[in-house]
C-alpha cells in the first residue's frame, strides 16, 4: 500500500463542509433556544453612569437585559480570567464585571430574547449614559511614553559604534497600522443548558480545553460541569487563541435564565476583539562596501491596552538570517485605551520582517548590489542569539529555486527601467522566517477487529487541514486505508492538546500519533505471538511493520499476520492506547522554517493603481505531509501578505477613540480581482533532528516576507520608497 504521508490527499472533511453537514458554533439548534445581542459602549474611557433598559424590556419576546448590576456571579479575582495565551503582566478584560469603560465598543449590556430580531431591536432601545474621561488611541502621539518589555535578544558587540564606522549605512522607520482579523465565520457561542447546572458550550475557538479551563475559573465550576466543543471553525488566524467575550456572556445568559443561549457577534463587534497591533519599526544597518554586514539595530514600538502588556517578538529575526558581529534589538509598548492586541498570523514576524526586509532592500540599493546577492553575502549558518546551528536550513535553496522560477536573472536593477505599455513593472523579493515549534500533545487510538481505527485528541482544526493530516498519519502508522480511519477532535473531553496556533499542531499531534500507534503495534504483536504456529514469534516491535492491514516481518514479508486474525485469536475486539508525543530536549539547535518570496507589481504610471501580477514563494519547512493542503496554507498566507501590503488598515477617529471602518466594505481586504498568479515551491528539506517525523509547521511562514517583497517591487517600479503600510496610490503619486 502506497504511503499517504507526502501525498496530495483531498480534505477528508471536505464533503461535510460543502454539503452543510459540518456544524459551526452558531448552528447548533436545541428546543427553547434563547438569542442574545450585545449592547456596546460609545465611549473609549470612563464609567457607566446609568443604564435604562425599561423600553427594551417592554418588547414582546424580551426575557431579560443583563448588566454589571444584575448579572449572575463572576469570579472576583482577575487571575481567574487568565488563559493559556494571556500575557503574564496585567489583568484580562472581564465582560460585564463593573462600571468601568476600558475601550470603545466594550459590551455594557446583554439582551436575551426569544428570537434574534427581537434581541437586536431591544438592544437598540437600551439607553446608557456615561461619566466620560480623556482617552488616547493614537500610537504616534504616545510614542514618547513607550516602555521596554523583555529584550528579544542580548546585544552582541558594539552596534552603535560599528554602525557609525560602517562604509554604507541605512537608517529609517517603517510603520504598520493596526490590522483586524476578518474571518468568514463571526465569533459565536451556543451554550446548551443540560440541567443540574451543567453546560455544553459550542464555541468558535482555537482551543476547546483553553476555553473550558477559562470558563471554570470565571464561573467557579468543575471541569465535569462544562464541556466545550469546536468541531469546525470558519477561520481563526490567531483571533481564537484566547477565549473571546461572547462565550462568557452566553454562559451568563444561560445561567441567568437556566436555558440554552446563542450569541453571535456582529462584524462591527469583532473589531472590539484582538488585532495585530500597530507598530513603529526602526532599522539601522551598516555594511562594508562588499555587503558584509557590520551592524544591525532593530527597535519596535507596538500597541497594547491599558490593562495588559501583550508583546510578540518583532525584532529578533535578523539574528536568525544575517551574520553580523554587532547587533542590538529592543521592543517597547505603548498603552492605549483599546482592547488588548493579540496574535494574528505570524505575530511579530509579519511586522518585524516587513521592516527588516524593506531595510535590506534599501541597503542593497545603497550598495548597488543585487538584493539576493546581498542576502547570500550576509547568510547566517547559525542562530546568532543562542550561537547554535539549525536542525535544517535550506534557505539558500529557497533563493535559488525561487529566483529561477521567477526569472530573477532578467531583472533590470534600475528603478522605473521596466515597463509594459503604460504600466511600470517592478520586481522585488524578501526573506521569510518563522519558528518550528512543537508542544506536548496526547492522542488516543482505538483499533477494532474489523480493521477500523479512531484517532482522537482535543486539538481544533481551524481550517488548515489538521483532520486530514491526522487521518493520513494514522493510516500510515497502522497500515490501514485512509477510509478506515475516523478522526475526533475539537472536544474538551478528549486527550489533552494545546491551542492550535504558532504552526505547532502538525508536528505535535502527528508525532503523538506515531508514538501511540507504536504502542498499538506492540499490543498486536503480543497477540500475534500467542497464535498457533505464530509466523512472527520471536520478533520485536522494531522488526515488524503494519501495512495493508497486516503485521509483516521486515526481513521476510512472507511472514505476516492480519490485524483481524491477531485480534480474533487473542479474543480482543478493540485495542485502545493513549500516549503523548516524545521530543528530546535539544538546546543545541535552532528550529525554524524559511522562505524566499519574489513579487511582480504593475503600476499605472498616470493613475498609480497597483496590481500584484505574480508571486513566487519558495518554502523550506521540513517534511510536507500533504502537498495539497500545504499549498493552500502558503497561498492563503501570500494573499494575506498582499492585503497587508496594499489594503489593510484599521482607521480610528481619535476624537472618539472609535474605529470608523469596522466592516468589510471599508476595511479593505483583497478580493478575487486583486489576486493573480501565485506559485508555491516546497524545497526538499529532510530534517532528522527537529522531531521523529521531520515536520515543521506551515500556517505562519506563508505570510512572512510577502509585504516586504511587494513594497520592494513598488520601489523598483516607481523609484519611490513607501515605508508606511498600506501602500496606496496616493502615496505612490506624491
Amino acid at each position: 500500500m502506497a504511503p499517504y504521508i507526502g501525498t496530495a490527499i483531498s480534505r477528508v472533511d471536505g464533503r461535510a463542509k460543502v454539503t452543510g453537514a459540518a456544524k459551526y458554533a452558531a448552528e447548533f439548534n436545541v428546543p427553547g433556544l434563547v438569542h442574545a445581542c450585545v449592547v456596546d459602549s460609545t465611549i473609549a474611557k470612563g464609567r457607566i453612569a446609568h443604564i435604562d433598559a425599561s423600553e427594551a424590556l417592554r418588547l414582546d419576546g424580551v426575557l431579560d437585559v443583563l448588566t454589571h448590576q444584575n448579572r449572575p456571579p463572576l469570579a472576583r479575582n482577575s487571575r481567574a480570567y487568565h488563559d493559556d495565551v494571556a500575557p503574564d503582566k496585567g489583568s484580562p478584560y472581564r465582560p460585564l464585571y463593573d462600571d468601568k469603560i476600558l475601550f470603545n465598543r466594550q459590551p455594557v449590556a446583554l439582551v436575551l430574547a426569544e428570537d434574534w430580531e427581537t434581541a437586536r431591536r431591544a438592544a437598540s432601545l437600551v439607553r446608557v449614559t456615561y461619566h466620560e474621561k480623556a482617552h488616547v488611541t493614537d500610537l504616534h502621539g504616545q510614542r514618547d511614553k513607550a516602555f521596554a518589555v523583555d529584550a528579544p535578544a542580548k546585544p552582541r558587540g558594539k552596534a552603535k559604534q560599528a554602525l557609525a564606522a560602517a562604509a554604507v549605512r541605512h537608517d529609517a522607520e517603517y510603520f504598520i497600522p493596526t490590522e483586524h482579523h476578518n474571518p468568514m465565520e463571526l465569533f459565536a457561542s451556543t451554550v446548551v443548558w443540560e440541567g443540574d447546572g451543567k453546560l455544553t458550550v459550542h464555541d468558535k475557538t482555537q482551543g476547546v480545553q483553553n476555553v473550558q479551563k477559562y470558563l471554570c475559573g470565571v464561573f467557579d465550576m468543575d471541569a465535569d460541569e462544562i464541556k466545550v466543543t469546536s468541531a469546525f471553525m470558519g477561520g481563526g488566524f490567531g483571533g481564537g487563541l484566547r477565549p473571546q467575550y461572547q462565550v462568557v456572556l452566553a454562559v451568563l445568559g444561560a445561567r441567568a435564565l437556566e436555558r440554552s443561549v446563542r450569541l453571535v457577534l456582529t462584524r462591527a463587534q469583532m473589531y472590539a476583539l484582538g488585532y495585530r497591533p500597530a507598530s513603529i519599526e526602526h532599522l539601522a544597518l551598516g555594511a562594508r562596501a562588499d555587503g558584509t554586514m557590520e551592524a544591525i539595530i532593530h527597535g519596535a514600538i507596538a500597541v497594547t491596552s491599558q490593562f495588559e502588556d501583550f508583546a510578540r517578538n518583532d525584532t529578533g529575526w535578523a539574528n536568525l538570517l544575517y551574520k553580523s558581529a554587532n547587533s542590538r534589538m529592543a521592543h517597547k509598548l505603548v498603552r492605549l485605551d483599546v482592547p488588548t492586541s493579540s496574535d494574528m498570523r505570524a505575530p511579530g514576524a509579519a511586522t518585524g520582517v516587513y521592516a527588516l526586509e524593506s531595510a535590506m532592500d534599501e541597503l542593497a540599493v545603497a550598495l548597488n548590489m543585487d538584493p539576493v546577492a546581498l542576502r547570500l553575502k550576509c547568510y547566517s549558518e547559525r542562530d546568532q542569539t543562542e550561537d547554535v546551528p539549525y536542525t535544517s536550513k535550506q534557505l539558500r535553496e529557497c533563493y535559488r529555486q525561487g529566483a529561477a522560477a521567477f526569472g530573477w536573472e532578467k531583472r533590470n536593477p534600475d528603478p522605473r527601467s521596466m515597463r509594459d505599455g503604460g504600466e511600470l513593472v517592478g520586481w522585488g523579493m524578501a526573506t521569510g522566517v518563522w519558528e518550528a515549534l512543537q508542544m506536548p500533545a496526547t492522542v488516543r487510538i482505538v483499533l477494532t477487529a474489523n480493521g477500523h481505527a479512531e484517532v482522537a485528541t482535543a486539538a481544533s482544526d481551524i481550517g488548515t487541514g489538521t483532520t486530514t493530516i491526522m487521518a493520513q498519519t494514522t493510516a500510515d502508522a497502522l497500515g490501514l486505508p485512509i477510509d478506515s480511519i475516523s478522526v475526533r477532535l475539537g472536544d474538551s473531553t478528549l486527550p489533552d492538546c494545546p491551542v492550535e496556533g504558532g504552526s505547532w499542531i502538525a508536528a505535535s499531534v502527528c508525532n503523538a500519533i506515531v508514538t501511540t500507534a507504536t504502542a498499538v503495534r506492540q499490543e498486536l504483536l503480543t497477540l500475534a505471538h500467542r497464535m498457533p504456529h505464530a509466523p512472527l514469534k520471536g520478533l520485536a516491535t522494531k522488526d515488524v511493520v503494519l501495512t495493508d492491514g497486516h503485521l509483516v516481518s521486515k526481513k521476510d514479508p512472507h511472514h505476516a499476520v492480519s490485524i483481524a486474525d491477531a485480534m480474533r485469536h487473542g479474543h480482543v475486539e478493540r485495542i485502545a492506547r493513549e500516549k503523548a508525543n516524545t521530543f528530546d530536549d535539544d538546546d543545541a539547535h535552532a528550529r525554524n522554517t524559511h522562505s524566499a518570496v519574489f513579487a511582480e507589481v504593475r503600476i499605472d504610471d498616470e493613475l498609480g493603481v497597483i496590481r500584484v501580477r505574480r508571486v513566487v514563494s519558495a518554502v523550506a519547512a521540513g517534511r510536507i505531509l500533504n502537498p495539497k493542503t500545504a499549498h493552500s496554507q502558503v497561498m492563503g498566507g501570500v494573499v494575506w501578505g498582499i492585503g497587508m501590503a496594499l489594503h489593510e488598515e484599521t482607521q480610528y477617529d481619535h476624537r472618539f477613540g472609535r474605529i470608523v471602518n469596522a466592516n468589510i466594505a471599508e476595511y479593505h481586504i483583497p478580493t478575487n480581482a486583486d489576486i493573480h498568479d501565485i506559485d508555491v515551491i516546497f524545497v526538499d528539506e529532510p530534517d532528522t533532528l527537529v522531531n521523529p517525523l521531520g515536520i515543521k509547521g506551515l500556517g505562519e511562514i506563508g505570510i512572512v516576507g510577502v509585504a516586504a517583497a511587494i513594497a520592494n517591487a513598488v520601489y523598483h517600479a516607481t523609484g519611490k520608497r513607501v515605508r508606511d503600510l498600506p501602500i496606496t496610490l496616493d502615496k505612490v503619486m506624491r
